[in-house]
């Protein structure tokens, strides 16, 4: 792809939205997939504690895409449900199904920078990837772990987002999300989020088989480990209901 633009040096502005464009249009066209992963979370210590889920993802043509998150072990969080409806522009739409209060509770737009079941990533970590979200700035090219970056700041368009920046590098070739550096509402370093083991599916879709979440502020991280991950498993909007979070299995 070109980044050269007829008749005048393109901004920083316009290049980084022109790679974020790219990215987002590389990884489009998967439909929906379902997946079992495995949430583990270190204290400052390193000691671990170890969750297990799975997972349903619709992509949304119009919209962003939506999302189910179901906890499986071990007991204390069984049968807990995550439904997520990304939106472009809107602010997203998310609830929790609590077994233990047999309730469904609405996360509201402000408690976004809230963390997921204690996990160090926050609610609003987990929704899609959406242009609208963000203000784009290329900063420079970077080598990061061997492979030639593009490094991109994103500003949250969102006045209830937990971030005041987000740092993203890129990698040229295949348009992948190689590292995030987080920066809190004042500015400074919060998270690094770092994608490992990348897996081709459908000859076309490179997803990471690990993730991990490092917070620089307290020393805890979360790491989510993809043990299986399958497309076109026919999933519908009638699979992402939030009337009916409390028969999800």
């Amino acid at each position: 792809m070109s980044y050269a633009s007829s008749g005048h040096a393109q901004s920083a502005q316009e290049k980084g939205l022109a790679i974020a464009k790219e990215r987002k249009l590389r990884d489009k066209g998967w439909g929906d997939s379902t997946g079992n992963m495995s949430m583990i979370l270190r204290n400052a210590q390193g000691e671990e504690v170890e969750r297990k889920m799975h997972l349903k993802s619709l992509e949304l043509v119009d919209d962003g895409d939506k999302g189910l998150t179901i906890f499986d072990q071990p007991l204390d969080v069984k049968g807990t449900v995550f439904l997520n409806f990304t939106h472009a522009i809107e602010p997203d739409d998310q609830w929790m199904y609590l077994p233990k209060l047999s309730k469904v509770k609405r996360i509201r737009s402000r408690n976004k920078s809230g963390p997921f079941m204690g996990s160090e990533f926050a609610f609003e970590d987990m929704s899609s990837f959406e242009i609208e979200k963000y203000k784009f700035k290329y900063l420079r090219d970077e080598t990061f772990e061997g492979q030639a970056s593009f490094v991109l700041e994103q500003e949250p368009t969102d006045e209830n987002s937990g971030y005041s920046k987000q740092i993203v590098w890129v990698d040229k070739k295949h348009y992948r999300v190689l590292k995030i550096e987080f920066y809190d509402r004042k500015g400074s370093l919060l998270k690094e989020l770092v994608n490992y083991e990348f897996t081709l599916y459908l000859d076309k879709f490179w997803r990471p088989l690990r993730t991990e979440m490092f917070n620089e502020q307290n020393g805890k991280s979360t790491e989510l480990i993809t043990h299986e991950l399958n497309f076109n498993t026919g999933l519908s909007d009638n699979d992402f209901n939030k009337g009916t979070l409390k028969n999800v299995r």
